[in-house]
């Protein structure tokens, strides 16, 4: 059984619970796509952990996690995320973390790039993480990006560094007026992050291709979503990879494969960080009050998110994008406190309205249909089965599965492990 788990929104819709939950019952957990540059939040019985790099599937004992060749590795922070978990109890070691060696490398002259661009653009900026997963891919796609594979010979690494850092000052340190790079320097860091990392660096394509043949269960974890997918998402307010369901094979190593299951992940309400439209924001005391209710903050860097009503154009969008065969509604917990509930249910552009998903200046134009759903006014928090729900919450529950289209198999109602109720 080959399971992928996706974001159908702008990411941060709760994958990382979704991974963790549905990891019980897969042999192995792969990240095929991203960087750093977004987090997983999971809370279990051992605490609360945030993944940026590893796979949600790490905090289970039994499961073998694999970082697929469609990423980009930044080794310093991988290391650093690898020992927060060992002073916490958890085994990363190399049965339990394979990493490809076709994953790029994110060096330190990517997150250079990055940041100092975004300082360009001012007011202009696009909203990065500034922990330069654009320069990374794009070098990448330039053909001159280190793989983890190049860790595994001394020679060979140093000869592409010199090549590269002699490149890297002439399109990087020269036009931001930033200090040269140094191959002693590139060596170091390379070295001293990297070299503990060459036991878990192997053929990974090969593994999952033999655990495929073996019948083992594999789960896809995706990072972001349809929205910020850099083909299908609000481009140039993307990531620099797809985040899509039909590339986790691709991103994993096993091309000619293809998922049994696409679990979608969308929240009860809206939520995006970055730049970019976002049409069904809330604003004011309404977007501060949401906002704190659900704990909108960045699990990778710690920024507040913008919180939106929930929006059936851009759900729908993502939907037919990712194609799931179910959904996985999560935060609907959130919603407890409120009243009434505003929806976005279509879009008003140039006067006119639209149910279709809009690209570039005509989303920018976009203005949010509003509509208000009764609330419940009541905790949901114990609900283990549907039939606890309140009345209201159940009708929620199927209207956003009546507007997208795709029936909603789970609901999450706390941040707890097993704090949801699975639908029949």
């Amino acid at each position: 059984m080959l399971t992928s788990v996706v974001g159908i929104n702008w990411g941060d819709e709760g994958k990382g619970r979704m991974v963790d939950l549905l990891s019980a019952s897969h042999d192995i957990v792969v990240r095929y796509q991203g960087g750093n540059n977004a987090g997983h939040t999971v809370i279990n019985e051992r605490g609360k952990f945030i993944l940026n790099l590893l796979p949600s599937g790490i905090l289970r004992d039994e499961i073998v996690n694999v970082l697929g060749g469609g990423m980009v590795i930044d080794i310093e922070h991988l290391a650093g995320e690898i020992e927060r978990l060992r002073a916490r109890g958890i085994a990363v070691n190399p049965q339990r973390l394979k990493i490809s060696r076709r994953a790029t490398i994110s060096m330190p002259w990517n997150k250079d790039a990055d940041a100092l661009e975004e300082d360009r653009l001012g007011k202009d900026k696009q909203g990065s993480t500034r922990r330069g997963i654009g320069p990374a891919y794009s070098d990448r796609a330039l053909r001159k990006a280190l793989r983890m594979d190049d860790l595994l010979d001394s020679c060979y690494l140093e000869k592409l560094v010199t090549q590269l850092v002699e490149w890297k000052n002439i399109t990087v340190a020269k036009p931001y007026g930033r200090k040269p790079y140094t191959v002693e320097e590139t060596l170091g860091w390379l070295h001293s992050f990297g070299d503990p990392l060459v036991p878990h660096i192997s053929d990974t394509d090969d593994f999952l291709h033999n655990a495929a043949l073996a019948g083992k269960n594999i789960l896809f974890e995706a990072q972001l979503g349809t929205l910020r997918d850099l083909d299908y998402g609000i481009y140039p307010y993307t990531t620099s990879s797809s985040a899509l369901a039909a590339y986790a094979p691709i991103g994993a190593g096993v091309p000619g494969m293809r998922a049994d299951r696409v679990i979608g992940v969308v929240k009860a309400y809206s939520s995006s960080i970055g730049g970019g439209p976002f049409v069904s924001e809330m604003f004011g005391d309404a977007g501060d009050a949401l906002r704190d209710a659900g704990d909108e903050y960045g699990a990778a860097t710690g920024r507040p998110r913008r919180v939106g009503a929930f929006d059936v154009v851009a759900t729908r969008y993502g939907a037919r994008m990712q194609c799931p065969t179910e959904l996985a509604l999560t935060k609907l917990d959130v919603l407890d406190a409120m009243s009434e509930i505003p929806v976005c249910v279509q879009y008003e552009i140039d006067g006119g309205r639209t149910d279709s998903f809009p690209t570039g200046s005509r989303l920018e134009r976009a203005k949010p249909v509003i509509e208000t759903l009764p609330g419940w006014n009541a905790s949901i928090a114990a609900c283990r089965r549907e039939s606890e729900l309140p009345d209201n919450a159940r009708r929620y529950v199927d209207w956003i599965e009546e507007r997208v289209g795709c029936r909603i198999r789970y609901i999450s109602v706390g941040a707890d492990r097993e704090a949801y109720l699975e639908r029949v």
